[in-house]
């Protein structure tokens, strides 16, 4: 039986949620005066389910750093106090063959509260034009198609077009809250960020592998904003700090500390891991990366459970894969701690609580599937880098 995903204001709480029909339950977004501060799963009765009690129960859930948000959000605005202006900001879609996610995706981007930026969609290796097709029935949406397979490549390729001294990266399958930009760049008031991400929250929970994905391997990072550097986290546990699908960088990085490495994400043989390990290189380099959940975006997860397995597959590759670079590449040794420490105090006890069917587990299958894909981690960054034909370093001209 599948979970509503409820987006509801405390300050303008129904009694109840009606006419659920089938649902079980009720996976709720809660926000202060907009501002996203916490969630909470509330079963259904009868169809509906009842909020008397939620007032009472988000009082509990709220930080007060919450209130330095919003007092935030209404005074400084991105074009004061040194904030980056909006005008200054890229909104870069990567997309591959997915033209009716990618047409949602633009209609969302269109309804942000905050103008001025300019929109850019990266076609990689389109199959045919469909995507070409859509791109033109929005107006000041610049058009790129990336022939090179894989989506650091057409992280790259958006950061080469960019006209703009910031990027915010967002995926196809996303639908961007109207405060999403506006939150994200506010934070690059500090010259030492050249990183932002933010909250990531499920669209739909409508197939029981879409929650058994949202519970085991959830895109949200919490409710408060986190600071992070080398010196607050080990640069190898970079995927701590948020997720592809919802981040901006400063483009000038890519100078610094080079371009994502082609040899890793969707459309290689490491199937993800771009995102992480370019985080890790950024708190390297001693930079900070700042996770925002007042720039809240809705991503729609795989429905079946196959799908779901294919992700904790290609996720478990991706992690390994980007440590194998970063230990290769890098030197950085700390990913062996990393990698050792995660099968140690993590999958393994998973593996033996799965086995032994305890509650609230995540299921053998999708564990099973996982560490089949870290085991593979390895070898697939070695034989994507061939591919690519890379020897030494990361290059992407």
């Amino acid at each position: 039986m599948p979970t509503v995903v409820a987006d509801l204001d405390i300050e303008s709480l129904p009694s109840s949620l009606l006419g659920l029909g089938t649902y079980r339950g009720a996976l709720i977004l809660l926000r202060l005066r907009g501002v996203p501060f916490g969630q909470v799963w509330l079963p259904a009765v009868d169809g509906q389910v009842d909020l008397s009690g939620l007032k009472d129960q988000a009082a509990e859930l709220i930080d007060p750093a919450v209130w330095q948000r919003i007092v935030r959000a209404e005074l400084e605005t991105p074009a004061s106090g040194g904030c980056a202006a909006l005008a200054d900001v890229t909104v870069a879609v990567c997309t591959r063959d997915r033209p009716l996610a990618l047409e949602g995706c633009l209609t969302a981007l269109g309804r942000l509260d905050a103008q001025g930026h300019e929109l850019l969609v990266v076609d990689n290796c389109p199959a045919d034009d469909h995507t070409r097709e859509v791109v033109s029935k929005f107006t000041n949406v610049r058009y790129v198609r990336e022939p090179r397979p894989g989506l650091n490549h057409a992280r790259n390729r958006a950061l080469r077009e960019a006209r703009r001294s910031i990027v915010a990266f967002t995926d196809d399958d996303t639908t961007p809250d109207p405060a999403w930009l506006r939150s994200l760049v506010i934070n690059f008031d500090d010259p030492r960020v050249m990183c932002v991400t933010g909250l990531t929250m499920p669209s739909e929970l409508e197939t029981e592998a879409q929650e058994l994905f949202e519970r085991y391997s959830s895109m949200a990072r919490g409710f408060t904003r986190v600071v992070y550097d080398s010196t607050t986290l080990s640069p190898a546990l970079g995927g701590r700090v948020g997720v592809g699908a919802n981040m901006a960088v400063r483009r000038g990085l890519v100078d610094d500390i080079g371009p994502f490495d082609p040899a890793l994400d969707c459309g290689t043989g490491t199937r993800s891991g771009g995102d992480n390990e370019y985080f890790t290189r950024i708190l390297c380099a001693g930079y900070r990366i700042v996770y925002e959940p007042a720039a809240l975006s809705w991503h729609c997860h795989r429905a079946s459970r196959a799908e779901v397995r294919d992700v904790m597959y290609g996720y478990g590759r991706g992690v390994y894969a980007a440590w194998t670079r970063s230990l290769l590449i890098d030197r950085e040794l700390t990913v062996v701690r990393a990698a050792v420490g995660w099968l140690s105090r993590v999958q393994g006890p998973g593996l033996v609580r799965a086995l032994l069917r305890r509650p609230a587990t995540m299921p053998l299958d999708l564990l099973a599937a996982q560490l089949v894909g870290c085991a593979s981690g390895p070898f697939a960054y070695l034989s994507s880098r061939r591919a690519a034909n890379l020897t030494t370093g990361v290059s992407d001209g």
